[in-house]
């Protein structure tokens, strides 16, 4: 049989197996994200047409080299949340670098907008190709997408999303959701007789959109489900634990009927770090990210549930969006929203297996 060429030879199989020219190359490259059936019929619609797919040839042949900047949070003393998605950038880098693709990061200061506008300067003063972002700043990350849109540079939104802002895609949670979630849990595991404390950890709190979002889902649900749950917000603006520390007595001598707490973000563990040493374990405490000091006060029971959402997988299917687009030219969905597991005593063993 006539080999036929690489993008020709993806179209028909997709065509045959019913299915997208991006589902096609993921099994082509044995890379996640495809359910095993679909994975055995298009496996075998290859054998059929005895397709052999030669990029590393006709990547080699081009001679182009792709630049991809990678703009993420570095990883602090006060949460290695960024470990994650970081850990997922390099798994795909060492999949595509053999075809031409530098991927260079670029990491700034969660607690500092100015590091991540400083970041910007310094990527638009490259060659850059595509971009992969976690946009934690509204205005600053707005302002960069402009920019991009000028220089036609492709850009990934990770962890959260900017709506309109024309990305080429949106890898992450569901945010509002993720806090409609959290308040589920809540209701769930306590009395409505007490009152919920939703704590909001962030020098950048205003900026930091996602939080924001997630907090609007928790009130939601109880809005939606006419409950009378009354609703305590405590922004803690100071991110060491002293400054926490202070900000959770004064509140919880304000609100002693406080039953439960949710915590936005990944600082959890600094929350339930004060209701151990305070001798509060009897409140509910939920938060995010299956960090290890996070994990730790799950097991012991002092942290009820975290909520997840796969960060690692973010890293590195935001990054192979960019080399699906800029290399094999394939169709990129322009939002795909992550799984959102809940993590337990119970489970988290099996969920650090499957990670």
């Amino acid at each position: 049989m006539k080999q036929k060429s690489t993008s020709s030879g993806v179209k028909e199989i997709a065509r045959r197996a019913n299915v997208s020219i991006a589902t096609v190359d993921r099994v082509i490259h044995n890379r996640t994200g495809v359910s095993e059936k679909t994975r055995r019929k298009i496996d075998l619609i290859i054998r059929e047409m005895n397709y052999q797919p030669n990029i590393l040839a006709s990547r080699l042949a081009s001679r182009k080299v792709f630049h991809f900047a990678i703009l993420i949070p570095r990883v602090s003393e006060e949460t290695d949340y960024w470990e994650a998605p970081l850990n997922g950038i390099q798994r795909a880098t060492a999949a595509i670098k053999q075809y031409g693709i530098n991927v260079d990061h670029y990491f700034y200061d969660l607690n500092d907008k100015k590091s991540f506008t400083r970041q910007t300067q310094i990527i638009l003063k490259q060659k850059t190709d595509g971009v992969l972002m976690a946009p934690s700043f509204i205005e600053e990350a707005v302002h960069f997408a402009e920019e991009c849109r000028k220089r036609n540079i492709p850009y990934v939104f990770i962890n959260s999303d900017i709506p309109q802002q024309d990305s080429l895609c949106y890898i992450g949670p569901h945010l509002f959701q993720s806090g409609y979630l959290g308040a589920h849990l809540v209701n769930l595991g306590t009395s409505r007789k007490g009152k919920t404390l939703v704590v909001n950890i962030s020098r950048e709190i205003d900026n930091h959109h996602h939080l924001l979002r997630k907090e609007d889902g928790f009130r939601s649900y109880f809005k939606d489900h006419g409950s009378p749950q009354e609703i305590i917000k405590l922004d803690i603006r100071q991110t060491h634990y002293q400054a926490v520390s202070r900000k959770l007595s004064k509140t919880l001598r304000d609100f002693p009927d406080i039953t439960a707490i949710f915590v936005t973000n990944s600082r959890v563990s600094t929350v339930a770090s004060f209701l151990e040493k305070s001798g509060l374990e009897n409140i509910l405490l939920i938060g995010y990210d299956f960090l290890r000091e996070n994990v730790r006060y799950l097991e012991k029971g002092t942290i009820s549930f975290l909520i997840c959402q796969q960060p690692e997988e973010q890293g590195y299917q935001g990054t192979m969006a960019l080399y699906d687009h800029l290399v094999l030219g394939t169709q990129i969905e322009k939002v795909h929203f992550m799984p959102i597991d809940i993590i337990t005593k119970e489970n988290y063993e099996f969920y650090q297996t499957a990670k």
